[in-house]
């Protein structure tokens, strides 16, 4: 049986520093199987196509991940007021052959709930996951984003190092 409130990554990943920083009306931790009903999948279609993903489906991805230690870490901003997730990222480790079988951080999906845009929120998900990024230690992290997001992940320490290809494989609607 699967633990309801067991974290996705140990807690020793979440950081300090910008948890201190969210303020008495937020929590910062790593997602758990209880986000589904606390909207998860709701703030992340702020940001693109979800579709519809039944709570059992959750569950495999989520436990697929929780399996994989040390590559998936998803990051949520939890409302204490409500108990629902405010926003949300993921930091992918990906393990290399270069740079002696180093490790590189793909930051994704960040997303914050058109309710509490502006407070700075997403700003932070990124310091957290470069913070579990350096903790684990990956030699860069990289993340794509549009033209028009740019400015904001400058303001996060990020620089444009060039440009993202894609060929999209399967189109959803």
């Amino acid at each position: 049986m699967t633990d309801l409130n067991g974290p996705l990554f140990p807690l020793s990943f979440v950081c300090p520093d910008i948890s201190s920083k969210l303020g008495p009306d937020y929590v910062l931790r790593p997602l758990q199987l209880s986000d589904y009903k606390a909207g998860v999948l709701e703030v992340l279609k702020d940001l693109t196509t979800v579709g519809d993903i039944s709570e059992e489906r959750f569950t495999e991805q989520f436990e697929y991940m929780r399996a994989r230690q040390g590559e998936y870490f998803v990051i949520i901003i939890e409302k204490i007021a409500t108990g629902n997730v405010v926003g949300v990222g993921t930091l992918l480790v990906e393990r290399k052959f270069i740079h002696e079988c180093g490790l590189v951080g793909h930051i994704e999906d960040i997303a914050v709930a058109k309710s509490e845009q502006g407070k700075k929120l997403g700003i932070k998900i990124i310091g957290a996951l470069d913070f579990i990024g350096k903790k684990i230690g990956c030699y860069k992290n990289i993340l794509d984003c549009s033209p028009h997001n740019e400015q904001f992940y400058v303001k996060c320490g990020y620089s444009n190092a060039g440009f993202e290809m894609v060929r999209l494989i399967l189109v959803f609607k």
